[in-house]
Formats: C-alpha cells, sequence, structure tokens
C-alpha cells in the first residue's frame, strides 16, 4: 500500500494524505482528516516504507503508562479492546510505584513517538514530566489523579455512597467502613460514607473506619456492635467474613457485608457478597476514545473527566437487617431421629405377637419435628445435635435443608449411628414409642458453649430431654444468659433435675410425663400446681384430645383441643410446641398463642407421620380463621 493508493482510496491528492500522517493538517477539512485516517488504520499503512525524511509521522500507537496493572486486568482488557477498533495498538508500561522507573518509561514512549499517552503517575509532582512529552507534541489524558490535576477517574465517592446508603435502606445505624492504608480508591470510598451517614443523620466516630491490618479487627467488630460493613476492597471483605465465621460470627446473620468488586481479578466464593462492581473496562473505553479524539483532532465537546456508573449491587445475598430489629430466631436443642413407623391393630404388650399392618420411614425425633414445625411456621431457626455416620444422616440433612432449616449446628458422630425411634400406631392415633439414641448422646455440654453465638439473637430455646442432661442444663442457662426463653419438653426421663428446673421458663410436659414426674394420685391442676411451685413461671400440661391445663401467676385454667379425628398423635406435642414459641415470638400473648398452637397440632394429628403432618404458616393461619377469625 502507497501514499497514492491511500489517496485514491480516499479522493484526495497524495499531499493531503501526507499532510495528514505528519501532523501538518491544519488546514485540512476535519472530515478530509478522518477519512484519511480511517483507511491508514484500515489498510495498516507504515509511512516509514515510502515517506523519507519526515519528523514523527503517525504511528497509531498509544502508550499506556500505569502506576501499578497488578490489580488492572479488566482495565487493560478495555484499553486493548477499544484501541484495536480505532486501528491502534498499544505500549503498556508498568511503573511499579517507583519515580525513577516511571521517568524511564516516559523516555521509552517518546522514543516510540507514540501518538498519545494514558498516564496514571506515581506522584502527582511527577506531573512536571509532561514537559517531555511536551516536547514532542504528544497528548497526554491523566486518570487516577487528585484534583491539582486534570484527570479521568472513576467516582468511587459515589459507589462508596451507594454501598452505605443499601445499608441503611435496610435500617442499619452502626456501620463500619474496612478500608486500605494511601489507598486514592478507599480515601473516595470513605468520603462518600461520611458524606452518606451526614445526609441521613447517622452518628460518625472514628471508631467506625477499620483496616484489614487491624490485629482485632473482629473484636472490635463485636465489640462495638456494629451491624454492617462497607468494603472498598472485595478481598479484604472476603478474607474478614472467612475470618468472622471461623469465631462463629456469620453473614448476613449476624452481620451485613457490602463490597466493591474488580471484574475477573477478584477470587469469588461460592456465597456472593454483594458488591458494585468497578466498570473498569466502561472507563477505558471512555479515556481511550477521549486521547483518540484528541490524537486525531477531532472537534467534540471534553468527555466528562468524573465517570460515574450506575451503582447497582449484583445481589443482596449478604445484607439483611440489623438483628435487634428482626424478629428473634429459635434455638431448638432436641434428639434427632430416623422415625420408623408401624401401623398397627394392637400396641406391643408383653406375651404377644403384635402384626403389622404398614410401616414408613422418616426423620423425626423432637428437635427435628420442633424444628421444621416453626421453620414452616416463618421462623428462623437453628437446631444442635448429633447424626452418625450412616445414610441415614444424609436423609436427615435433606430433609432440613428442604425445610431451610440451619444445620451449621449439626454434628456428626463418626462412631454413632443415627438415633431411631419405633413408633406403633393404633387405629384411634395412641401410640407407643421405643428408642435407640445412637448420636444423641454424643451432645455435650461444651458442645452447646461452642454454639453460643446461636442463642445471641433467640427469642426462644426449645429444648426436649431425649439427650444427655447435661447438654440440656447447658443449653439452658446459654439461653438465659443470652437473653432467651426456655421452652422445655421432658421426654424420656423419670425426674428433672432443678438445675434445669431453675432454667425453664415453659414447661410443657403431656398428661404420662406430668404424672410420673410428680406425686402419684393427682389431677392435671394440682400437677401444674405442683411444677409451678418448684419456680417455673408458666406450666402447660397437654392432654390429647381433651385440650390441655395453664398454670402461671396471672392464669390458670383448661383450654380446648382444636375438634379434630386424631390419626397419629405422635407429633402433636411437637406441633403445639413449635406453634406456641412462633407466635409466641411475634409478640402473640400466651393465651392467643396457646389457642393458635393448639390447631397446629390438631392439624397434626389427623394425618399420617409427623414431619409430613407439620402445617406451614399458610395453612394453619387459613384453618384457625375459619373457627376463630379474630385470633390470627
Amino acid at each position: 500500500m502507497t501514499i497514492k493508493e491511500i489517496a485514491r482510496l480516499a479522493n484526495v491528492s497524495p499531499a493531503t494524505v501526507s499532510k495528514i500522517i505528519n501532523n501538518k493538517d491544519q488546514s485540512i477539512n476535519p472530515r478530509t482528516r478522518d477519512r484519511v485516517l480511517r483507511i491508514v488504520k484500515e489498510y495498516n499503512y507504515t509511512p516509514y516504507g515510502t515517506v523519507k525524511n519526515l519528523t514523527q509521522p503517525k504511528s497509531f500507537l498509544l502508550g499506556v503508562l500505569l502506576r501499578n496493572v497488578s490489580q488492572c486486568n479488566r482495565l487493560l482488557k478495555g484499553l486493548l479492546d477499544t484501541a484495536q477498533e480505532h486501528g491502534y495498538q498499544l505500549i503498556f508500561l508498568d511503573s511499579h510505584e517507583n519515580v525513577e522507573t516511571e521517568l524511564k518509561h516516559i523516555t521509552t514512549l517518546c522514543k516510540n513517538h507514540v501518538d498519545g499517552v494514558l498516564w496514571e503517575p506515581v506522584s502527582q509532582e511527577n506531573s512536571r514530566n509532561e514537559q517531555h512529552f511536551q516536547a514532542q507534541e504528544i497528548p497526554v489524558c491523566y486518570i487516577n489523579t487528585d484534583d491539582s490535576i486534570p484527570g479521568y477517574s472513576i467516582d468511587f465517592f459515589r459507589m462508596g455512597y451507594a454501598l452505605t446508603q443499601k445499608l441503611i435502606d435496610y435500617r442499619h445505624i452502626k456501620i463500619a467502613c474496612l478500608l486500605r492504608e494511601d489507598s486514592r480508591r478507599s480515601r473516595l470510598v470513605r468520603e462518600g460514607f461520611e458524606k452518606c451517614l451526614y445526609d441521613n443523620r447517622v452518628p460518625y466516630h472514628k471508631d467506625m473506619v477499620i483496616t484489614p491490618a487491624d490485629e482485632d479487627i473482629c473484636s472490635n467488630i463485636m465489640r462495638h456492635h456494629i451491624s454492617g460493613i462497607v468494603s472498598s476492597h472485595f478481598v479484604d471483605a472476603l478474607n474478614l467474613s472467612r475470618h468472622l465465621e471461623e469465631l462463629h460470627y456469620y453473614i448476613p446473620t449476624d452481620l451485613s457485608l457490602v463490597s466493591l468488586a474488580e471484574d475477573s481479578c477478584e477470587p469469588f466464593s461460592a456465597s456472593q457478597i454483594s458488591s458494585i462492581t468497578i466498570p473498569y473496562r466502561q472507563f477505558a473505553r471512555h479515556v481511550c476514545e477521549a486521547l483518540i479524539a484528541r490524537c486525531e483532532k477531532k472537534s467534540q465537546e471534553h468527555p466528562a473527566y468524573l465517570f460515574s456508573p450506575d451503582c447497582l449491587l449484583d445481589n443482596e445475598d449478604t445484607i439483611d437487617s440489623p438483628t435487634v430489629l428482626r424478629a428473634k430466631n429459635l434455638v431448638v436443642v432436641g434428639s434427632i431421629h430416623i422415625d420408623i413407623t408401624f401401623n398397627v391393630n394392637l400396641l406391643p404388650q408383653t406375651g404377644r405377637t403384635t402384626s403389622i399392618l404398614n410401616m414408613s420411614t422418616i426423620a423425626g425425633g423432637k428437635g427435628v419435628n420442633q424444628a421444621v414445625g416453626a421453620a414452616r411456621l416463618g421462623r428462623e431457626v437453628s437446631l444442635i445435635g448429633y447424626i452418625g455416620h450412616d445414610t441415614d444422616s444424609t436423609l436427615i440433612y435433606d430433609l432440613l435443608k428442604k425445610e431451610q432449616v440451619s444445620t451449621r449446628a449439626l454434628q456428626r458422630d463418626m462412631n454413632s449411628q443415627t438415633g431411631k425411634a419405633y413408633i406403633y400406631i393404633v387405629e384411634n392415633g395412641e401410640s407407643a414409642i421405643s428408642v435407640l439414641s445412637g448420636a444423641n448422646n454424643a451432645l455435650s455440654a461444651a458442645d452447646i458453649v461452642r454454639q453460643k453465638h446461636l442463642f445471641k439473637n433467640a427469642g426462644f430455646c426449645l429444648i426436649s430431654t431425649e439427650i444427655p442432661m447435661e447438654a440440656a442444663i447447658e443449653a439452658a442457662r446459654t439461653a438465659r444468659l443470652c437473653g432467651a426463653k426456655n421452652i422445655v419438653k421432658p421426654a424420656s426421663i423419670k425426674s428433672i433435675p432443678r438445675e434445669l428446673l431453675q432454667y425453664t421458663d415453659i414447661f410443657i410436659p403431656n398428661r404420662k410425663e406430668a404424672a410420673s414426674l410428680s406425686p402419684a394420685g393427682l389431677s392435671p391442676e394440682e400437677q401444674a400446681e405442683y411444677f409451678y411451685r418448684q419456680g417455673i413461671d408458666t406450666v402447660i400440661i397437654t392432654l390429647g384430645h381433651e385440650g390441655g391445663y395453664l398454670k402461671n401467676n396471672e392464669d390458670a385454667g383448661f383450654f380446648p383441643a382444636a375438634d379434630c379425628v386424631a390419626v397419629d398423635s405422635t407429633g402433636g406435642a411437637d406441633a403445639f410446641i413449635a406453634a406456641l414459641a412462633s407466635y409466641l415470638a411475634e409478640g402473640y400473648s400466651l393465651r392467643r398463642a396457646i389457642r393458635i398452637a393448639s390447631y397446629a397440632a390438631g392439624i397434626c394429628v389427623t394425618r399420617q407421620g409427623v414431619v409430613p403432618a407439620l402445617a406451614d404458616r399458610s395453612t394453619l393461619e387459613t384453618y384457625v380463621k375459619k373457627f376463630e377469625s379474630d385470633l390470627i
């Protein structure tokens, strides 16, 4: 390709082409110049082959001189793509934060006669080196400078403001900002953070700024009751979340976390942190096109120096309202079994063979039943307990995951099998149960202590005594220390320790359990009075189809059962307890919660099994409104 051929294609004279490619085109029409340059770039014309004795011809080469390129993959890709679209090639140079290295690179760019330079100065004072470019009439576009030098930059202030505003929208007021020292991005994010706090009248103090270098960063977050964090760097946010999880402090349950993210150069976890992606590729296009316009002397308005993208979070998975504003969650500490249910025509008796009419197998145990029952009613539930090292454990995990019960406190005993419950049911719904405790026996007081974080925002702890008594007592003690109330179901015990009684707020035995734990021959009223005098605030004795009896300081009396036909009474008490705790946690009075819980028990006993028979919130409340419309 010769200059004459370029001229023919552009329909101009060879002299005009020569002037344009050698920067002597002041008198040439801009449209003509653009047309010639487009053809020159499309046909990769190199002037050195045919033009002699000309200085500084157009090279269609741009220089990119960055302070540090280690975190700029997307920026570089955006610059390269944009330059190539316009017929230019790039020279990338990294100053490595070093002033002397930067000056050497400036010399290199000048020797290569680049058409223009995108420059991120190591120091703002180094901008005086621009004279080397000016001497050769090489246009420069600065990026990421301070206010003293006009340069292009991403609006990190706006993104920091948007991240903070998102947490405030979720009603957070104790917010910290995770920043790196000596980072321009962190400085601008902090300014946006502080401005957002000011605009929303949220008090600001120095403890609200933390850095990854803080040795006690996690303890400071907990000590100052920080509920939300804005991070300027995704890696720092990810590391913080991992360290907090090691201390059993979880996101977003205990802490909301938002961050900026740097496109593909960040490591991502399975659970993505809610982030605003820094738009490096769009920014790169913006500045590269601005430089090319200056190189080609196009007449257009000057593009904005401050690049302001849409500040939209990619997800809100790691954001929730502060724990103090959320409805109280429930902690369940109880047995975890595989329920093997036999339908029989006669309950097993000594000396008599019982025929099995039908059988089924499903996850159960009072811990599982109560946890699933509460979760179906909309509660956030954590189950503490042990399963074995067997195939039955998979059935339990799958069920709890499906029902959205937290399994983070569920542990596996490698030396035991998962507990089993063998349930015999006759036609009228009465049942007899035999239990193989298995892995349930592994639960200890130390296990409860390790899970103390689960009790921090708990409204109630539901405890059944089919587990080691030391674990039940420690659960009740821990819940009380964390401000939660204890609902205790006494199962499979002949006596109840006074230490457990002193931490019990609501005691719920059935007819047989009440009889075995109190002096013989007492009526339900007398049994309730007996337990009440042991120091228990509220006693509820469940009486099956007869309802139950309530005794506390303010109230005493029977309450009716739901009008229903029992098919399987096994899970009635668990359904009752799950519903009682769920509606008490929402602020319902004890009497109203008992009535709702009676309907939940009624629905459960009309169906076969326990977990399959537990009602969800919609079913329960629709059923209740049919009989007592003013109860819900």
